[in-house]
C-alpha cells in the first residue's frame, strides 16, 4: 500500500485516491523564458518518478503539468531581444522538451499554456468577487482579500499576524491589506493584454495554476505537486482562490482541511555551497551546461540517489560519484546479458523489497540500494534471470534500458581518446598479440590505460569500457 507524505498535514499519509482506480495530478511546471536549470530538472524527474510508480501500481493517471507563458519576466526577455513573446516561449518550450526527453522524463497527459486559459481565469475571477474573497482597485488590478479566506496559511504554516508587508508580498498602494495579491493586473503600454469585465488587462501568476488545474481535472482532485519553494506563496495563493472560488466551504467537506487538493507533494531543493539554486542568487546550472560534461542518465541517477524531500547538494564530485555508481550497475548487465523477466512485488526478496521502498513515499535511496544488492548477486553467480530483474526493476526508474557497452563506452564529457582511436589502438594490440610481439601489446595496453580505457580479455575477444 503506497504512502505518501502529505505537505498539508506534516504527516505519511496512506494513499487513497478520489477515485478507487483513478488518480488526477497536476504538478507546477516552467515559467519560460529562459533555459531550464538543474533544480528544474529535479521537478521533472521526481513527478515523472511519482507518475510512473503510480502508473505501475495500476492506477489510471492523469497528469498535469502546467506551462507559464506569460509573466513580467517573460515579457522583459521578450521586450530585451526585440522579438515577440510567443517566439520567445515557443523557443523555450521547444528546449524544455529537448532537456526533459534526454532526462528520459516522459511526458504529462496535458500540458496546458496559461495563454491558453485566459477565459477560464476570467470566470474564476468573477466567482471570486461574487463570494466576497476579492475586489477590484481603483487603477483596475482585482486583488484577493486574504483576510477573507479564515483558512489562509494552512499547508505553509504561516499565521496571518506573523506575516508582514515585505515578506514575499509586494507592497502596493492599490491594496486594502499588504497581504492581498493580484488576480488580475490592469493593461500597461507595450504589454500583451486581453479584455474582461475590469477592463483590458492580464492574469497574475497564481491565478493560472488553480484556473487550469480546475478546468482539467476538477475543482478536487488528488495530488498537486511542485519544488518545496512554492508552497508559500504560490501553493498558498492557489489553496486561497481554488475553494474562494467556490460557495459553501468546499474544500472543508471534502477533506477536513481548507484545500481543493487531497495531497500536496514537494520536492526539496537542489543546493550549490548550501545555498539554494536559483536564477536570482546566480549560481544556477543549466541542464545543458551539466549535460555537455556528464551523461543524462548519470544526472537522472544522480537526483534519484537522494530522497525527493531532501536537500541535494550539486558538485562535480558528486556527479563523478554518481557515475562511477551506474557504471558498476552497468557494467553487471555486460558481464551476464539479462533474461527478459517481468517484474512484480512478489517474484522474489529483491522484488519484495524494492516495492516495499518505493511504496514508502516514493523513497528511491532504498530502491537504489536493492539494485546495488542484485548486481552484486549477479556478479556472483551470473544468473541471468537476476541480471533481468536488476534490468526490470532499474527500468522503473528510467535507468539501465541501454545497451551497456553504450553507455560504458560513452563519451559524454570525456577528453583525449575517440572510440574511434581507441578502437584502432585494440586492433593493433590484437596484431601485436597474434604476432606475439607482447611488448607492442602491453605498450598499446599501458597506452589506454593511461587515458583510462580498461579493456577486459575474454574467449569472444577484447572489450573495453572507460574508466
Amino acid at each position: 500500500m503506497l504512502s505518501l507524505y502529505n505537505t498539508l498535514t506534516r504527516t505519511k499519509q496512506e494513499f487513497t485516491p478520489i477515485n478507487p482506480q483513478q488518480v488526477r495530478m497536476y504538478v507546477c511546471g516552467m515559467t519560460v523564458y529562459d533555459y531550464c536549470h538543474l533544480g528544474h530538472a529535479r521537478v521533472m524527474i521526481v513527478f515523472d518518478i511519482v507518475a510512473r510508480w503510480l502508473r505501475e501500481l495500476g492506477y489510471q493517471l492523469d497528469y498535469v503539468r502546467n506551462i507559464t507563458d506569460i509573466d513580467d519576466k517573460i515579457i522583459a526577455r521578450a521586450n530585451e531581444r526585440g522579438i515577440s513573446i510567443t517566439e520567445l516561449t515557443d523557443f523555450y518550450i521547444q528546449a524544455m522538451h529537448e532537456d526533459a526527453a534526454a532526462l528520459g522524463v516522459l511526458p504529462p497527459d496535458h500540458e496546458p499554456r496559461a495563454t491558453q486559459y485566459i477565459a477560464q481565469m476570467i470566470v474564476m475571477i468573477e466567482d471570486i468577487i461574487t463570494n466576497g474573497k476579492a475586489y477590484v482597485a481603483d487603477n483596475g488590478d482585482v486583488f484577493y482579500a486574504v483576510r477573507e479566506y479564515p483558512s489562509y496559511g494552512r499547508l505553509s504554516g504561516k499565521s496571518l499576524d506573523d506575516l508582514r508587508a515585505g515578506e514575499r508580498v509586494d507592497v502596493d498602494g492599490h491594496k486594502r491589506d499588504p497581504l492581498d495579491f493580484v488576480l488580475w493586473k490592469a493593461a500597461k503600454p507595450h504589454e500583451p493584454a486581453w479584455d474582461s469585465p475590469w477592463g483590458r488587462g492580464r492574469p497574475g501568476w497564481h491565478i493560472e495554476c488553480s484556473a487550469m488545474s480546475k478546468a482539467l481535472l476538477g475543482k478536487y482532485f488528488d495530488i498537486h505537486g511542485g519544488g518545496a519553494d512554492l508552497q508559500f506563496p504560490h501553493h498558498e495563493n492557489e489553496i486561497a482562490q481554488s475553494c474562494g472560488a467556490e460557495s459553501l466551504g468546499c474544500c472543508e467537506k471534502q477533506n477536513h482541511f481548507a484545500s481543493h487538493v487531497k495531497y500536496w507533494l514537494h520536492n526539496g531543493f537542489i543546493r550549490v555551497d548550501n545555498e539554494k539554486m536559483s536564477k536570482s542568487l546566480g549560481n544556477f546550472f543549466t541542464i545543458r551546461e551539466v549535460l555537455q560534461k556528464y551523461d543524462a542518465e548519470v544526472v537522472r541517477f544522480f537526483i534519484l540517489r537522494a530522497h525527493y524531500r531532501s536537500p541535494l547538494n550539486y558538485s562535480d564530485a558528486h556527479l563523478d560519484d554518481a557515475k562511477g555508481a551506474l557504471t558498476r550497475l552497468y557494467t553487471a548487465l555486460k558481464n551476464t546479458p539479462a533474461a527478459d523477466v517481468a517484474v512484480h512485488a512478489e517474484l522474489n526478496d529483491y522484488t519484495r523489497r524494492f516495492y516495499a521502498a518505493m511504496n514508502d513515499d516514493f523513497a528511491t535511496v532504498e530502491a537504489v540500494a536493492v539494485l546495488f544488492e542484485l548486481a552484486n548477486e549477479v556478479n556472483k553467480t551470473h544468473d541471468a534471470e537476476l541480471a533481468g530483474c536488476l534490468k526490470g526493476l532499474a527500468g522503473l526508474l528510467g535507468l539501465l534500458q541501454r545497451d551497456p557497452a553504450v553507455f560504458l563506452q560513452g563519451e559524454v564529457g570525456q577528453q583525449g581518446l575517440d572510440t574511434a582511436a581507441i578502437e584502432a589502438l585494440i586492433t593493433a594490440r590484437q596484431q601485436a598479440r597474434a604476432e606475439r610481439n607482447w611488448a607492442e601489446s602491453d605498450r598499446i595496453r599501458d597506452e589506454l590505460t593511461a587515458a583510462g580505457i580498461v579493456l577486459e580479455d575474454g574467449a569472444s575477444g577484447t572489450t573495453w569500457r572507460r574508466a
